[in-house]
């Protein structure tokens, strides 16, 4: 199953069906431990040793500044990504990328071509206010993001009114799926912290190349 959602998802997990986070205008839907804790900590040493990594400078308000994180961008042969400014060419998925991807697609009975890996090294790096709304994406994009590694706040707040904003912990092994008109409605952040924090992995899985109507 391809395309443009909103679709669904799991009908329970472990018993209990997830609820959606959101109180209009998208749906967003936290599985806390999706992964468990052995098989996440193997993926997240494997992810950091053998991505290829980059810091790449994007344009924000004019202005080129470099990333605040790290970045690696794979995905199925021609699945390329643009955003603020910086084209993404896909690399080769890695085995424990792939692996992930097979374990949510088996999940969800959604497919997905493309993922954006987000490395971030301490709580110094981050990622500022954004909607992932790009027209490659589609009109309702379904987006699955798995975390890694240490926990990390996960804000979401909602575009045109400003007084709706949801937080999310995000611990190890977790799966956010951000679906529905959420990235028209919604926008989403990873601030910064000076709380001493470890090394996280974030991988958002996408389906890139969907057209609009």
């Amino acid at each position: 199953m391809n395309g443009r959602g909103p679709i669904f998802l799991f009908d329970e997990v472990d018993g209990l069906r997830p609820s959606n986070l959101l109180s209009m205008d998208g749906q967003a839907f936290h599985m806390k431990k999706f992964f468990h804790s052995d098989e996440a900590d193997n993926y997240l040493n494997a992810i950091v040793c053998s991505s290829p990594w980059r810091q790449e400078p994007i344009k924000i308000f004019g202005r080129s500044v470099l990333q605040p994180r790290l970045t690696a961008w794979m995905g199925d042969p021609g699945a390329s990504y643009r955003y603020s400014g910086l084209l993404m060419t896909p690399e080769p998925w890695s085995d424990p990328v792939l692996q992930i991807k097979s374990a949510i697609e088996k999940a969800m009975g959604f497919k997905f071509n493309s993922a954006l890996l987000n490395y971030y090294r301490s709580g110094l790096d981050s990622m500022g206010w954004h909607r992932d709304n790009e027209p490659e994406l589609g009109e309702e994009p379904t987006i699955a993001s798995v975390s890694l590694g240490d926990l990390r706040v996960f804000k979401m707040r909602h575009y045109f009114n400003k007084s709706l904003g949801v937080d999310i912990d995000l611990e190890h092994g977790d799966l956010l799926i951000m679906a529905g008109a959420m990235q028209s409605y919604w926008e989403h952040s990873l601030p910064k912290t000076r709380r001493p924090k470890g090394a996280r992995v974030n991988i958002t899985f996408r389906c890139v190349g969907i057209p609009r109507k």
